[in-house]
């Protein structure tokens, strides 16, 4: 896309961007099913002024706007030519990206196409890929980092990514096994209320991390994995007194951690074995008066060497659009009323609506 000032008498600080898109990419692959992706880009930039002919496709408007519009098609031509499609959320988290880059926001250099084109894992035809800066600098921590604690708001990925790496990890022989666990504590419940066995009891708990499982390898294969003991899904209190070694070890929903917990957990470490910890500190579910081991981890742990601390906002939130909203508007009022998830802090416990300390 070259950019020139405008033909036509322009006003002062204006310019003319043209972007030629090549033959071989069909225009509806740029523009969207009927021009979607273009109105996409026409809403973030309402301000200027984008005329499609041919193949060609020119902005004319303010000289900063029409060069980021220049960035955007040129990034989105970066993942066209690696065979990916563009989509209405990637093209809203390219722009998204290029702003934040513009204003001073990002830190590094990643563009929008290295983001959105890095591949994790491939799977029964669908590829799982970053889709946020955020979420490719918490990927690649986890390739850098023998512990990575990635910490956030629901629906940011933070669990499956993890896991998408301890896939690639186990099909590369980087590691021998995969170890899931999860702290077994929910709302007012204690495993002797409910029905079944104990494997009854805890599977509810567990079921999050089947289901991914179950995206990323073939359903048939994770029986015999399991009863070979390559992948094993337990809750916390199974690893007591093991040390874990040659293998990808996530705890899941780390919040519901006690202190002690969390200290037994990160000490079963072993050699050749990496770590990942996940959790949202604003959905504890401790009883009341217990501490959350992951927030008080960040004080113990942070700037200790091959540890990292990897945390997701709102706007990393990859389920739908209304999730990261709803997660921005609770914070709002948090920090309006001095509250923690719309309920005053010190209150009994997640019946009446509070989050454990």
């Amino acid at each position: 896309m070259t950019q020139t000032p405008t033909a036509h008498t322009p006003a002062q600080g204006q310019a003319r961007a043209q972007f030629t898109v090549p033959a071989q990419h069909p225009m509806v692959t740029v523009l969207g099913s009927g021009d979607s992706l273009l109105r996409v880009i026409e809403k973030a930039f309402p301000a200027a002024d984008i005329h499609v002919r041919g193949n060609e496709i020119s902005a004319v408007g303010d000289s900063a706007e029409v060069a980021l519009i220049q960035r955007l098609f040129d990034e989105m031509m970066l993942v066209l030519r690696t065979g990916q499609p563009m989509t209405e959320d990637a093209v809203e988290r390219s722009i998204a990206m290029l702003r934040a880059s513009e204003n001073g926001e990002g830190e590094g250099q990643e563009t929008p196409a290295e983001v959105l084109t890095q591949n994790i894992l491939s799977s029964r035809g669908r590829t799982i890929r970053p889709k946020t800066l955020n979420q490719k600098r918490y990927v690649d921590a986890i390739d850098k980092h023998t512990i990575v604690f990635g910490i956030g708001p629901a629906g940011t990925g933070k669990t499956y990514l993890a896991m998408a790496k301890a896939v690639q990890a186990l099909q590369s022989k980087q590691v021998n096994r995969i170890i899931l666990t999860r702290p077994a504590v929910e709302a007012g419940e204690r495993l002797g209320f409910l029905p079944g066995t104990l494997y009854e009891k805890i599977d509810p708990y567990l079921r999050p991390l089947y289901d991914a499982l179950h995206d990323m390898l073939d359903p048939d294969s994770i029986p015999r994995l399991m009863a070979a003991g390559t992948i094993e899904v337990a809750p916390l209190a199974y690893m007591r007194g093991r040390t874990l070694n040659d293998a990808f070890i996530i705890l899941d929903e780390a919040q519901n951690t006690s202190p002690e917990q969390m200290k037994m957990f990160l000490t079963r470490l072993g050699f050749e074995s990496k770590i990942v910890i996940t959790g949202d500190v604003t959905q504890v579910d401790l009883p009341n008066g217990t501490k959350s081991g992951l927030r008080q981890v960040q004080d113990i742990l942070e700037g200790l060497d091959d540890v990292h601390f990897s945390r997701l906002s709102s706007q990393d939130v990859v389920r739908h659009k209304l999730v990261g909203r709803i997660v921005d508007a609770y914070e709002k009022y948090d920090s309006q009323h001095g509250t923690e998830n719309g309920t005053h802090k010190g209150g009994r416990g997640r019946q009446s609506g509070h989050k454990g300390k």
